[in-house]
């Protein structure tokens, strides 16, 4: 699943990140890849271990504990904290898939990556290029996101980031371990959750919506791992 979540920053936080960035050293993107990857790593990256970065790791994982959008479609078990990473002209990250596990800044055990996110940091008319360009059996989908928005895709999606040909791209980025291992499974949970959402709005608590609501939960109950 492909998911498009807007705002999940508010302005004000996209311009306490963007300031702070802009004065943070950065390093070369290769150093947190694979062999694989590196071959086609160009960009830069806030240095993981830095306190600026757990600084403002800290303020997008508040963003994303407050939005319910977010929580019904990646249903997460756990994240790994937030990264930061720029691209300016010529620097890109061609096509790759993302490593399977990671391990997790200060806590036992390896992360599964199920879901991968990037929230955009930049606007579209600060820079040339630079789309996220993520493919699935439809074909490929470019994203290119307002400032404070974030996408969701399956880590097992082949992506890449395009060139950028002026102006510089901003973004944060991270993994998530989801209860459902299972990209169409997820899927099928948050459709079944947003049509209960809108029934209820317009039904309340009717037999119908307390039914679909369990019908949700079994599956739930019956897929989850934790």
């Amino acid at each position: 699943m492909l998911l498009h979540i807007p705002n999940v920053l508010t302005q004000d936080e996209v311009r306490i990140i963007r300031t702070r960035l802009e004065r943070s050293d950065w390093t070369d993107g290769r150093a947190t890849v694979g062999a694989q990857g590196a071959q086609v790593k160009r960009n830069r990256q806030l240095p993981e271990a830095s306190a600026e970065g757990r600084e403002l790791a800290a303020i997008v994982q508040a963003a994303l504990a407050r939005n319910p959008m977010f929580f019904a479609a990646v249903l997460p078990v756990r994240s790994m904290p937030p990264l930061f990473n720029r691209y300016g002209e010529g620097e890109h990250y061609g096509d790759h898939v993302d490593g399977a596990v990671r391990v997790v800044p200060g806590m036992p055990g390896m992360l599964r990556t199920d879901v991968s996110s990037t929230l955009f940091l930049s606007a579209p008319e600060e820079y040339e290029g630079g789309e996220l360009v993520v493919q699935d059996t439809y074909g490929e989908h470019e994203v290119k996101l307002d400032a404070g928005d974030l996408i969701v895709y399956p880590s097992t999606s082949v992506h890449r980031v395009q060139p950028v040909t002026q102006g510089e791209r901003i973004c944060s980025f991270f993994w998530t371990q989801s209860m459902i291992r299972d990209d169409a499974r997820r899927s099928m949970l948050y459709d079944l959750d947003r049509t209960i959402e809108s029934l209820r709005g317009r039904l309340g608590d009717c037999p119908e919506t307390v039914a679909l609501t369990a019908h949700y939960h079994n599956l739930l109950r019956q897929w989850a791992e934790t």
